[in-house]
């Protein structure tokens, strides 16, 4: 109840707390998972706690979750192109004939992906099934898939779930690198020594 924060752009904001604390319950309204029942959510400006989740990803906010959630059967590059979905104007008419821009925009898609997958560190797990890769990879892949979307504010939630500690220290690192690369960071996190090593 009761809880008030902004970030600013190109920040990383750290949200702590107890479980149960309702940091989940925050970031579920923030993406519109949840409509919030009284106070509002406000993100560049425009109130967002009563729009859909599609509308808000379209705006720039992105999210992981705690809980994996990737297409198993899909390979890590295809679970990434899901996320570049967002952004394509294909009509569904225009992608069953497979239209000129159709086609522009899947080349664009898989460019992206691909490059994504680098900048997270999996590139070599490209064509791999999203269910066999190592847990730690199939976190990267999620992150990739988020930024796919292209969003202006990234929420992490508790990416650093079941890493030991070099993994986390690898986590440290790319979400500075993501930081650097522009992007503004939301986390959730337990972990507090990652929190402080890695908000401002």
């Amino acid at each position: 109840d009761a809880v008030t924060f902004n970030i600013k752009r190109g920040e990383i904001l750290g949200l702590i707390g107890p479980n149960g604390a309702g940091k989940t319950t925050c970031f579920n309204a923030i993406t519109g998972v949840y409509r919030p029942t009284s106070g509002s959510v406000t993100f560049d400006g425009a109130p967002i706690g009563r729009i859909k989740r599609h509308q808000i990803t379209r705006l720039g906010i992105a999210r992981t979750f705690q809980n994996i959630r990737l297409f198993g059967e899909m390979t890590a590059l295809e679970n990434v192109m899901v996320g570049t979905d967002a952004r394509h104007h294909t009509s569904v008419p225009g992608a069953l004939i497979r239209s000129p821009r159709h086609r522009r925009e899947e080349r664009s898609a898989i460019e992206r992906s691909a490059a994504l997958l680098h900048f997270v560190g999996i590139a070599h797990r490209g064509e791999e099934k999203a269910k066999n890769l190592p847990y730690g990879d199939q976190r990267r892949l999620e992150i990739a898939r988020a930024l796919a979307t292209e969003p202006k504010l990234l929420c992490l939630d508790e990416p650093a779930a079941g890493f030991n500690p070099s993994e986390k220290s690898a986590l440290i690192e790319l979400i500075q690198k993501i930081r650097d690369d522009g992007y503004t960071v939301l986390l959730i996190e337990h972990d507090m020594r990652l929190v402080m090593g890695v908000t401002d």
